[in-house]
């Protein structure tokens, strides 16, 4: 899976939880969940577990503290799914 399909999984599921959708629009590598998006940490609770269906990978509280931006997220991914 390319970096951009990765990316394209992850907007779909951070889209429903994004409180500042000017900021959703301006998605980038460095766009940060909670002061960028405006996603609060309930519901980033949430995006993990999504993330955890989609792509079948179990993301442990170390793994998933470091998930803040949209750079850490990817990388968590990838890193879960090269362990797999």
């Amino acid at each position: 899976m390319t970096k951009e399909e990765l990316l394209a999984k992850l907007k779909t599921i951070i889209e429903p939880y994004v409180q500042n959708q000017e900021g959703f629009k301006n998605l980038n590598q460095d766009t940060d969940f909670i002061k960028d998006l405006e996603i609060n940490s309930a519901n980033l609770v949430d995006v993990v577990l999504d993330v955890e269906d989609e792509f079948d990978i179990e993301i442990d509280n170390e793994a998933m503290e470091k998930m803040l931006t949209v750079k850490a997220s990817l990388e968590v991914i990838e890193g879960k799914l090269a362990s797999k």
